[in-house]
């Protein structure tokens, strides 16, 4: 499981015995791995009836009426029984007949929470090439999820679903496609959801799995005992894998000493029937690991999203990178691990190595044995210290990938001269390559770091270091959803610890993500919240932003009385500072409601205090704007004569700025003010003037 909504890497539930090849996805595909390599095992008559499914008339078509969505299948059965790689053979065989794509969400969470729906939309729009968003709630992200599906044929995996609520909203209103759910019990709601339950695998097609481990001859030699060990595992494709990977390990021992020691494994009596034998297969082979590499197994039940490199295990252990490496290659190759396909694509490289080297997934049928196992073999201390150290570890990380876009000669590059060669990215390209292979991963860091309740601190530097590395690599506009999401967790950390200060400053990001996306009113509310946790911390500069931005709220909203209110209070604020650059801003601002109200007069003096302060501050550029609004309110209260004089002062200290553009700009608005007072010859030739200065500024554009 992963704790991104959408997986398009890899399904991400348990352990798949085999694919037989590569899924196509157009938008979001890598090749689905097969953990043990070539064709998929068993499951024939399974695959039969889901296919036959596809073909039978539904409750609709029997009626008469043309289906309103998208058929549903349903894959049921525990986890560890094969139901992923199911769906994972089913869409590769089903995928050409879909020429838009496959996609897959992973639905559940490692820790076995429900990811939430507006998580799972979000994902799937940015697989399908449509911009979510900031904010926006699961209805709005839900309903464009079916607007871009609606005019595609795709195939949609929808892995690990805990009910009909997380799956309904995001069904297609578009019968030309499919949707292959994935879940360990019925969908109740879904109307005309076709189930297909499985157990364990068939005696044969079990062996046959077992065999690509262990080799065919320790199987054909004993095949009763083979039989017999195929049984204990319940058939189950995740057990035997698991006992397939200790075999494999230990060439020297027979399947029948395997089923022995297999047997031997006591039950634990609160541990359903169905799930004892993927427990006592996990059991065996956590019990065969040396001390160190055990408690390295269970501590990656705290990697984010499931998802752990050679510096996260690191960092959980406490041991070097290269012993990391090794030991997770090691659990890889016991199956307790798998590689996350096409992870590796997105590393950034370090003095010829990948920073962080391969990712893997923790299976989703083992993430809960090793939660068991963390809760029982490990001092609640030393899992937080683990923790810390892996929050720190991503941190310095953070900070390396930030500082490699800054130039050269900067006090961030110097710092990151400083750090070990496995911390440090060749250039920015491998940076941005590794923090976007890793995105969310690190967002999933950030949750776990706030919910943890203990390691706010570490929490806040984390969060700060990946706003800061998410703005240099993506820019403020593509990052936009993700920094809503982190400014909400920082809300939480300041409201939880009374930091009024931090806050202001979440809220006021907040509020302009609100505003940036068209939700005046929400931006508006949170705008006045942000106010009043100023006032509490003391701190005039977020107070007299948080009003500036309430008057601009009010402004988009309308209400141009509001408006000038705010405005004015803010002015207020910013002259007891003497902050004059503000101050400029704040009269032009009041200059432009009072103008929208009709108020010219005060408009008029607003305009004029404004281009004094432009001045006073040497903005020629501003001072010429703000006289040439000026103007325009002459012109609305019917002083054209005047508005006219002070148009020309305005293309006068254009000129002097030597700002072509503005200068061309205020010669149109002086020229359609002459052609009001009668004078179309004067007006022609500042349209001539004009189009001189735009001509000579593109050919100082082509000619630097």
């Amino acid at each position: 499981m992963t704790d991104q909504a959408v997986d398009f890497e890899e399904p991400s539930s348990e352990n798949r015995p085999s694919q037989a090849g590569p899924v196509p996805e157009e938008r979001a595909g890598h090749a689905i791995v097969d953990a043990v390599g070539g064709r998929f095992i068993g499951r024939q008559r399974e695959l039969k009836a889901l296919r036959a499914d596809i073909e039978r008339a539904g409750l609709d078509t029997i009626s008469g009426r043309k289906a309103p969505r998208a058929r549903v299948l349903l894959v049921a059965g525990r986890p560890g029984s094969g139901r992923t790689a199911l769906a994972a053979e089913l869409t590769r065989r089903l995928a050409d007949a879909y020429p838009d794509g496959v996609l897959w969400a992973g639905l559940t969470e490692p820790g076995g929470e429900a990811v939430p729906v507006e998580r799972v939309a979000r994902g799937l729009l940015e697989a399908l090439g449509s911009t979510a968003p900031a904010g926006a709630d699961e209805d709005v992200l839900t309903g464009m999820v079916r607007e871009a599906l609606a005019v595609r044929r795709c195939l949609l995996v929808l892995d690990d679903a805990a009910d009909a609520e997380q799956v309904d909203p995001l069904l297609p209103d578009n019968p030309e496609c499919l949707v292959v759910a994935v879940s360990q019990g019925p969908l109740t709601g879904i109307p005309d959801v076709r189930p297909c339950t499985i157990g364990g695998m068939d005696a044969k097609s079990a062996i046959e799995l077992l065999s690509r481990f262990t080799g065919s001859v320790r199987v054909t030699v004993d095949p009763q005992t083979a039989e017999s060990l195929v049984e204990q595992c319940g058939g189950q494709p995740a057990a035997m894998m698991l006992v397939g990977g200790w075999l494999a390990a230990r060439p020297q021992v027979s399947v029948a000493d395997a089923a022995k020691q297999l047997h031997g494994q006591s039950d634990d009596p609160e541990v359903p029937v169905g799930a004892r034998p993927l427990a006592r297969a996990f059991r065996l082979v956590h019990d065969s690991l040396p001390q160190s590499a055990g408690r390295l197994l269970r501590l990656l039940a705290l990697a984010p999203a499931g998802r752990v490199d050679a510096h996260t295990a690191s960092a959980l252990a406490g041991c070097s990178v290269s012993a990391a490496r090794s030991a997770l290659e090691d659990f890889a190759a016991l199956g307790l691990l798998r590689s996350a396909a096409g992870a590796a694509e997105g590393n950034g490289r370090a003095g010829g190595e990948q920073v962080g080297g391969e990712q893997y997934e923790v299976p989703g049928c083992l993430a809960p044995l090793l939660r068991a196992r963390v809760a029982e073999e490990e001092r609640p201390a030393e899992v937080q210290l683990a923790r810390a150290r892996m929050l720190e570890r991503t941190v310095r990380l953070l900070q390396s990938c930030r500082a490699v876009t800054e130039p050269e000669d900067s006090a961030a590059r110097r710092k990151l001269a400083g750090l070990p060669r496995a911390l440090r990215f060749p250039g920015a390209g491998a940076a941005g390559a590794w923090l976007e292979a890793r995105r969310p991963v690190l967002v999933a860091a950030a949750r776990i770091a706030v919910a943890d309740g203990e390691l706010d601190t570490l929490a806040r530097r984390l969060i700060s270091a990946l706003v800061r590395a998410l703005v240099a690599h993506r820019g403020t506009e593509s990052a936009a959803p993700e920094l809503y999401g982190l400014h909400r967790l920082v809300l939480d950390v300041a409201v939880r610890r009374g930091l009024h200060r931090e806050q202001a400053a979440a809220l006021l990001n907040l509020a302009d993500l609100d505003a940036r996306t068209g939700r005046t009113a929400d931006a508006l509310a949170r705008y006045r919240a942000a106010l009043d946790a100023a006032r509490r911390g003391n701190d005039p500069y977020a107070a007299a932003r948080a009003m500036e931005s309430v008057g601009g709220a009010h402004q988009e909203l309308g209400d141009w009385e509001r408006a000038a209110d705010w405005y004015g209070r803010a002015l207020a604020q910013r002259l007891l500072r003497g902050e004059r650059a503000d101050e400029a801003r704040l009269y032009g601002r009041l200059g432009g409601v009072h103008t929208y109200a009709g108020r010219y007069g005060e408009a008029l003096r607003s305009w004029r205090a404004a281009a004094a302060g432009y001045r006073r501050l040497g903005d020629l550029p501003g001072h010429a704007r703000a006289l040439s609004e000026a103007a325009r309110v002459q012109e609305y209260a019917g002083r054209p004569e005047e508005s006219l004089r002070t148009c020309e002062e305005a293309v006068a200290w254009a000129r002097r700025a030597g700002d072509l553009r503005l200068q061309a700009a205020l010669q149109l608005r002086l020229a359609d003010t002459l052609e009001r007072l009668g004078d179309a010859a004067a007006a022609g030739l500042h349209r001539s003037a004009a189009a001189r200065l735009l001509g000579d500024e593109v050919s100082s554009l082509r000619n630097p």
